[in-house]
């Protein structure tokens, strides 16, 4: 799911915020027309979209839906006709997506065989009684139609087209308004779609719709009228996901007490990236003890791993972020025992850390930067909106005070107050980073002393906008696409630009995977999965085969994957002549990091220097290096068991056999299984040694 910045707190499939979005509905009633409003809220208020619904006498329902966040966003309209059961009989959605791609989807169920198309698949099967079409890019209104369809089915399983099952289960009723106005809304908790429960507020009764959807920290979307109900809802639902994610952490996170023993492991030097002889590795509450030849280390242990000459990592460090609490198991399942987050609702990471700290989440240890943003019309709206240097201090100043290393400034911040701000926060011992503001360039940003640079397209916008291009909008992501395949890697102007990137010493954050949606054509399927795809659940794999660009030909196809591969070389020519590099994401969490490392890789680094940035790089320049980052005696025993090399095959990255954080063991292959992923290899389990 691209992001780019500060993006919506899950990992759902490929439409960014138009898939987000479609655990969003609009309530459709049996007989009556009518037409019914829906507002969606994001940073305490603003109205970021809208969903009207209109259903006729016939029963045919139209949707008109817009959502518009950060300068991108879906707008689609959709039309669909029901089946005496409450599923599709006829459905059809045409638009754009977040990023511009054309939107067009049909189904029809008739006779027994259901028919779809999409941009990107197409198929037909037969249906034997009850079955929902799944779209792709579907509107919110989608799923209220799932709700009511499930409220009838005694098993309360309702089969998906093409494939899946979908639950749900009520988890809470509430009273909801004030005075004459109120109403009962029940929290119902929906699986069988994606890796995670979707949670939604319907209505109660015979045919419940769906009241409200809200991803916390993130986006309310609430009937109408009902705005003021819509915080309740969500600190009520926040508990509740709680509940249970604390019995996933209860169940997942297996505690190592007293001393641990890792033996026969060959440990990766992160400080040199080299792999170093056969070790074994003492661990205790939590901390390293000691890193011995094999065979050496005599102090008694609680437990024994024997790890049979594996390869032993510090935990991986994800160094482009943006955390939601469901995010932990499929971190940790990957070795992301570290991350740092890019950019959130500040009251919902605090709260986020506070729970993690106290074990009652799976998540890994939280570095966060601040995030700084300009006032406009295309503003970002989590952290602080600024709109002069007074409120850019205050900004600083409740970053640094609340423990904060670095802050991150974003796209519509202000110009004429940026070198002032960098020198304030610089001042109160802060790093800075970010994107490049809007009209200036990604030189500009270096000579104001930005010590960091997020994303690939930033640093290559550098090349190809004027003084009046505005990169708040779909341009930040077309011009790259369109001009990179022409840019001479080789010219002064590039060759410049990377030695003042080296002279300053500034560090670049490409998140190369993230950006792989500007090449991928719709029916392919994703590059970060593409490897590993037959490991996910069908819906996954299905909805990672959506385009998110605009590519209306062969000839505009073959110029993407041409200014791709002018991304990839740039940050191997980068690295090559000394610009540090960090690992980051910033899209499907689980996944993105080892394709990262894949493509610094094609770069021309070697494995064992893609590892690093994963690793030292990540832990110092999130300035952490002296509890993590190497495996070290006294740092912190956040380690990755490998079953395989990737020193010399970086795609063994993938297949982890343990992961410890700290005091607490994870078994990959055990989180896998729980949220429907095929593991990617066998579990190597600690034992208790005999006393």
């Amino acid at each position: 799911m691209p992001s780019h910045a500060v993006s919506p707190p899950r990992g759902l499939s490929s439409l960014a915020v138009a898939l987000c979005l479609a655990a969003l509905a609009t309530p459709i009633h049996a007989f009556a027309a009518e037409t019914l409003r829906y507002v969606a809220l994001v940073d305490g208020g603003r109205q970021a979209g809208q969903q009207v619904v209109t259903r006729a006498d016939d029963g045919t329902v139209d949707v008109d839906f817009v959502f518009k966040d950060n300068g991108r966003g879906p707008e689609l309209k959709e039309r669909f006709t029901l089946a005496a059961d409450g599923t599709f009989s006829t459905y059809r959605v045409k638009g754009t997506s977040t990023f511009g791609a054309p939107v067009d989807e049909s189904f029809t169920l008739a006779d027994g065989i259901a028919r779809w198309k999409s941009t990107s698949d197409e198929g037909r099967q037969a249906v034997e009684g009850a079955g929902q079409y799944s779209p792709l890019a579907g509107t919110p209104a989608t799923l209220s139609v799932a709700i009511r369809a499930l409220s009838r089915r005694l098993d309360g399983r309702l089969p998906l087209i093409p494939s899946g099952t979908l639950t749900m289960r009520p988890v809470e009723t509430v009273e909801v308004g004030e005075g004459t106005k109120r109403r009962k809304v029940q929290l119902l908790a929906l699986t069988g779609v994606g890796l995670t429960p979707t949670f939604a507020w319907a209505t109660t009764g015979e045919s419940p719709r769906l009241f409200a959807f809200i991803a916390p920290g993130w986006v309310q979307l609430i009937e109408d009228g009902w705005q003021s109900s819509a915080d309740d809802l969500e600190a009520r639902q926040k508990k509740a996901e709680g509940t249970v994610l604390a019995e996933l952490h209860r169940r997942l996170a297996h505690p190592a007490g007293g001393t641990l023993l890792i033996r026969n492991a060959r440990v990766f030097d992160s400080e040199h990236a080299r792999l170093g002889e056969a070790s074994d590795v003492l661990v205790r509450a939590g901390r390293i003890v000691s890193v011995s030849a094999t065979g050496s280390e005599r102090a008694p242990a609680d437990q024994v791993v024997d790890a049979g000459g594996r390869v032993l990592l510090p935990g991986l460090f994800d160094s482009h972020a943006h955390v939601g609490r469901w995010d932990g198991g499929l971190n940790l399942a990957s070795g992301v025992t570290s991350v740092r987050d890019m950019g959130n609702d500040n009251a919902t990471l605090q709260q986020v850390k506070r729970d993690a700290e106290a074990g009652k989440l799976i998540m890994p240890r939280i570095v966060a930067a601040g995030f700084l943003e300009g006032e406009s019309d295309f503003s970002a709206r989590n952290g602080f909106v600024v709109s002069d240097l007074a409120g850019a201090r205050k900004a600083v100043d409740w970053y640094a005070a609340n423990g904060y290393p670095q802050i991150k400034i974003y796209n519509s911040f202000p110009k004429a107050i940026l070198a002032d701000t960098v020198d304030y926060a610089h001042g109160k011992g802060l790093r800075v980073s970010g994107h490049v503001p809007a009209f200036l360039r990604a030189q500009d940003v270096i000579d104001a002393g930005f010590d960091e640079i997020q994303h690939i397209n930033q640093l290559l916008l550098n090349f190809f906008v004027t003084d009046t291009t505005d990169t708040r909008t779909l341009e930040r992501f077309y011009l790259v696409a369109e001009k990179t395949a022409g840019l001479d890697l080789d010219s002064a102007p590039v060759q410049d630009f990377i030695a003042s990137l080296v002279e300053h010493e500034v560090v670049i954050d490409p998140t190369l995977a993230t950006f792989e949606f500007l090449h991928q054509r719709d029916g392919e399927m994703s590059p970060i999965v593409a490897d590993v795809a037959d490991h996910l659940p069908p819906d996954i794999q299905r909805s990672r085969r959506s385009g998110e660009m605009n590519i209306p030909d062969d000839a505009t196809g073959a110029r993407y994957d041409r200014s791709f591969a002018g991304l990839v070389d740039f940050v191997g020519r980068a690295h090559a002549a000394g610009v540090p590099v960090v690992a980051g994401t910033d899209e499907m969490v689980g996944f993105t990091l080892q394709r990262e490392l894949e493509l610094y890789v094609q770069a021309g680094m070697t494995p064992s220097e893609a590892l690093q940035t994963a690793t030292w790089n990540g832990a110092r320049y999130a300035r952490v290096l002296d509890q993590r980052g190497s495996i070290t005696p006294g740092k912190q025993a956040d380690l990755v068991l490998v079953d395989g090399d990737p020193t010399r095959d970086i795609r063994d990255i993938r297949k982890l056999a343990f992961v410890l954080q700290g005091d607490r063991v994870y078994y990959p292959a055990e989180i896998h299984e729980a949220i429907g992923i095929e593991p990617f290899t066998q579990p190597l389990r600690f034992q208790p040694t005999a006393r």
